[in-house]
């Protein structure tokens, strides 16, 4: 990518699938909540364990949820909210969308014909995407 002069860095930023993703060690396990503007290459870094810190550390190598966003500072201030959640309110969302807990990065890898919810591809741009959770959470007695 050539800069051009007075280009900010965020202006020359690539962003390929800006999304807001959670990465699981197993069914019911650990966590990791994250936001990348490239979800592709994001979601191969943490399989492979490319890079040193939380998700490496506690497996968390299954994409078992994820949400796109048009915008990267939306996607972050969804990230900021998801991480404010209790735990229980985070499994929900996975199995609200995912209740087996599959490895939807394997989505990116198989031929449409072979994704889930081949039926509703005409209806969505994405699919697999479960819906989205409400933005906002009123109860705080959970």
């Amino acid at each position: 990518m050539i800069r051009n002069p007075g280009q900010t860095h965020q202006q020359m930023a690539r962003f390929d699938l800006i999304a807001v993703y959670l990465m699981a060690s197993k069914p019911n396990g650990t966590l990791y909540l994250g936001v990348t503007s490239d979800l592709l290459q994001r979601g191969l870094d943490h399989r492979e364990g490319r890079y040193e810190g939380f998700s490496k550390k506690y497996g968390c190598t299954t994409l078992v949820w994820w949400e796109p966003h048009d915008d990267i500072s939306e996607a972050i201030a969804r990230e900021k909210q998801i991480k404010g959640w209790k735990r229980k309110w985070k499994l929900a969302l996975i199995e609200k969308g995912n209740p087996t807990w599959r490895d939807l990065y394997e989505d990116f890898l198989l031929p449409p014909q072979h994704r889930r919810n081949e039926q509703d591809q005409s209806q969505s741009l994405w699919p697999w995407v479960p819906d989205r959770a409400p933005r906002v959470r009123n109860d705080s007695s959970e």
